[in-house]
């Protein structure tokens, strides 16, 4: 079993042990039976594993390289995410901070010409000193008040001047920013830089081997084989899934899939490529949900709440993204390019889950999008608006 997948079966196997809080000085005979059906799941889920690992034919190779490609692709694309939103947050930050350094600017100048006209009239006022103005009054209420007005006036040249070395400070920090931000731009920009380097890179290995697969199809059974045993892989995947999350538990906010048929928005605009259905080239298969034309990158969302079950590579599927939407009901996104979602995580409608993208074998982006009812393909059409 791939180490990836391990690990997220094993993070939906300790979903399955959370429970109620007990005792922690002994495990009641349920928590003991509970682990152990736990274990008897957990050798199953590999025996699955194992049976679709003997199922595959001569290009098993092939398919291995593509995995590690497309899987690496998914990465890539998400740090190419995570790099953009890294620079426009940088640079919205930079553009406040610009801001701020022009208002301070501005009141760094402002408060520099005050300062300077209080100096002119401090040397004016020394002219007449306050002892000698003292000295020359005879009404002690002229006195009072020439002295009061002595006060205010250094005091407010004192505190004016405090401000302006505030002033000065603050200009220094802001600008220390902008040089952390501009620092922090440029690395994030040559990161992105080499990134896309690497997508091209792995995008030219993942044609040679897309080329290589079709050499190997001579003929329409070749292909019907093919997709087939794709066929074979999901099915027995979602029966292995269908038992693992038999017993979770819904959140308290939870609603109810089934009362939301026929409201609930499409997971990615785009143009219907097939028919849910519709026969699928020979051998009597049928569409079991929709193929969704649309732009590579463009984003994936959850129709309902649900909790991700699956999130990997599988053949036929590229990668795939599987919901459990409780009672039975579960949503399938094949074929995209990135996951941003892992198994465990409970999403809302419109949450994204993933990018637009080919993987698996297309030649053009699209998402392949199912809705199944105990495990069988009801038609997305009914359920969306």
């Amino acid at each position: 079993m791939p180490r990836r997948r391990r690990r997220y079966w094993g993070l939906l196997l300790a979903l399955l042990c959370l429970g109620p809080a007990s005792h922690a000085d002994a495990q009641t005979e349920e928590e003991q039976r509970a682990r152990a059906e736990l274990e008897q799941l957990q050798r199953k889920i590999e025996q699955v594993d194992r049976e679709l690992g003997s199922a595959r034919s001569e290009h098993s190779g092939l398919q291995q390289q593509l995995r590690e490609i497309e899987v690496a692709l998914g990465e890539l694309q998400r740090d190419i995410s995570a790099n953009l939103a890294a620079i426009s947050a940088a640079e919205a930050e930079l553009g406040q901070l610009e801001q701020r350094q022009r208002a301070q600017q501005q009141a760094r100048d402002s408060q520099q010409a005050r300062i300077a006209a209080e100096l002119r009239a401090a040397w004016q006022m020394g002219q007449q000193g306050p002892l000698k103005v003292l000295l020359e009054q005879e009404n002690p209420h002229t006195v009072a008040r020439a002295m009061a007005y002595y006060r205010y006036f250094f005091d407010a040249r004192n505190a004016l001047v405090a401000q302006y070395r505030t002033t000065l400070k603050e200009l220094a920090r802001i600008q220390g920013q902008i040089q952390l931000t501009v620092e922090t731009l440029e690395t994030e920009r040559n990161e992105l830089a080499q990134r896309r380097e690497q997508v091209l890179a792995s995008k030219e290995q993942r044609q040679t081997v897309l080329a290589s697969l079709a050499s190997t199809i001579r003929s329409k059974d070749d292909e019907l084989q093919r997709l087939q045993q794709d066929r074979a892989e999901l099915e027995q995947l979602l029966q292995a899934i269908e038992q693992a999350v038999v017993d979770l538990q819904l959140p308290e906010d939870y609603r109810p899939f089934a009362s939301a048929k026929g409201a609930l928005a499409w997971p990615v605009e785009g143009k219907p490529g097939n028919r849910f259905g519709a026969t699928r080239g020979a051998g009597g298969m049928r569409w079991q949900g929709i193929n969704l034309t649309a732009d590579e990158g463009s984003t994936v969302r959850a129709i309902h709440h649900g909790r991700v079950v699956y999130a990997d590579w599988l053949r036929g599927s590229g990668l795939l993204l599987i919901l459990d939407h409780g009672e039975g009901y579960m949503s399938l996104y094949a074929h995209n390019q990135s996951l941003l979602r892992e198994v465990g995580e409970w999403v809302a409608p419109g949450t994204p889950l993933g990018t637009v993208g080919s993987s698996g074998g297309l030649n053009e982006s699209a998402l392949y999008f199912e809705i199944r009812k105990q495990g069988k393909p009801v038609d997305p059409a009914a359920w969306c608006r």
